[in-house]
């Protein structure tokens, strides 16, 4: 027992200062190829394999040919491992160099394609997180496309919207300043008429920017939806008055939700608004609340005979009207787009599809017990 403790010994001091230069070694190499680490590796295994055995052959007096045998055998066994690393090694960097090389396609801003060789576990799941990587890349670089576009035609539009009632007020205001007006009351009231369409217009800018900024501030309350569609449905009826359109409201049961009045009083505005200015004279609009799996649903259904299937994605993007035989006479299609925002700050969502006749635009709110 006691020779046996002392090889262990022997063989461990030995071992130990083989893998004491070799951490060394590692460590002055850190910056080189993972060939050549590999091969320090493999070089180190042997090299403690050997010292241990030096180690122990003198302390135990082992005969000059025994001696050599064992050095023999353990010099072949580094030739053996030092081959192998080399050879793990380039296949590794090589593979390597093929996943940089995809890696950098996606970088200038391609997709990835894995390489089609098969690699190392290790390499194949990073392989896989830049696949996913370079997914959310692509999803990214088309939501930033579509913004722009987006955007672009905000700009048209906001632009044409301005354009058309600032011409008319300057025509307005230089015929009352000339005299050469027939009516001045009336002018008068045309002029009061733009001005509020042209405030309502950069209040939907500012509500629409702080939507964007994320610095729309809620003050939740619990309200009751029956409330807020009566007092909808009391604002919008001189507008459908207007426009020759039947205001329905079914409020059902009392729902009691978490919500911010004021900011839900603009959603329901705009979806009327919106209805009404789309359904033709003798049409209807009709606003309906009711409990669903995913809470509590408002709707607001129009008569303007539905909107194309390739529009329909679009309907609550920023500045979107629709075709030119439906766009409104006012607004520069933020209503929607503030609808979406004010919803999803309330953690609901809002969806639009097509009806008999029409289209129905539904708002879902997370449920208040009680």
């Amino acid at each position: 027992m006691r020779d046996t403790l002392l090889i262990a010994l022997f063989a461990f001091l030995g071992a130990a200062a083989a893998g004491l230069l070799g951490a060394c070694v590692l460590l002055l190499i850190r910056r080189w190829s993972l060939t050549a680490h590999l091969a320090v590796v493999a070089g180190v295994g042997v090299a403690a394999m050997l010292a241990g055995t030096l180690a122990v052959a003198r302390a135990m007096f082992l005969s000059a040919h025994d001696l050599s045998v064992v050095t023999t055998v353990v010099a072949m066994a580094a030739v053996v491992s030092t081959v192998t690393a080399l050879l793990l090694g380039r296949w590794v960097v090589a593979r390597s160099r093929e996943l940089a090389l995809a890696a950098r396609s996606f970088g200038d801003g391609g997709s990835f394609a894995a390489p089609a060789r098969a690699s190392t576990a290790e390499l194949a799941a990073l392989s896989r997180e830049l696949e996913a990587t370079s997914a959310r890349l692509a999803e990214s670089r088309d939501r930033e496309r579509a913004l722009e576009s987006s955007r672009r035609e905000l700009v048209a539009w906001i632009s044409h919207d301005l354009r058309t009632p600032l011409a008319g007020l300057r025509a307005m205001a230089e015929a009352l300043e000339d005299g050469v007006a027939a009516e001045p009351d009336r002018y008068l009231r045309q002029i009061r008429t733009e001005v509020e369409r042209l405030n309502d217009m950069v209040g939907d800018l500012f509500e629409l920017s702080r939507i964007h900024a994320g610095a729309l501030t809620l003050s939740l309350s619990r309200i009751s939806l029956s409330d807020l569609i009566g007092d909808a449905l009391a604002g919008a009826d001189p507008l459908a008055r207007e426009h020759g359109v039947r205001l329905v409201g079914d409020r059902g049961e009392p729902l009691p939700v978490e919500a911010d009045g004021r900011e839900m009083s603009r959603v329901l505005g705009n979806l009327l608004v919106n209805a009404i200015r789309r359904t033709p004279a003798d049409g209807t609009v009709a606003v309906a609340a009711r409990r669903s799996d995913d809470g509590v649903v408002v709707s607001v259904t129009d008569g303007c005979g539905g909107i194309p299937e390739e529009d329909l994605p679009r309907v609550f993007d920023t500045g979107w009207r629709g075709t030119h035989a439906r766009t409104p006479p006012a607004g520069a299609g933020l209503g929607l787009a503030i609808v979406r925002g004010i919803v999803e700050a309330h953690r609901g969502h809002a969806t639009v599809r097509n009806v008999t006749g029409g289209c129905r635009f539904e708002v879902t709110l997370p449920a208040t017990e009680g």
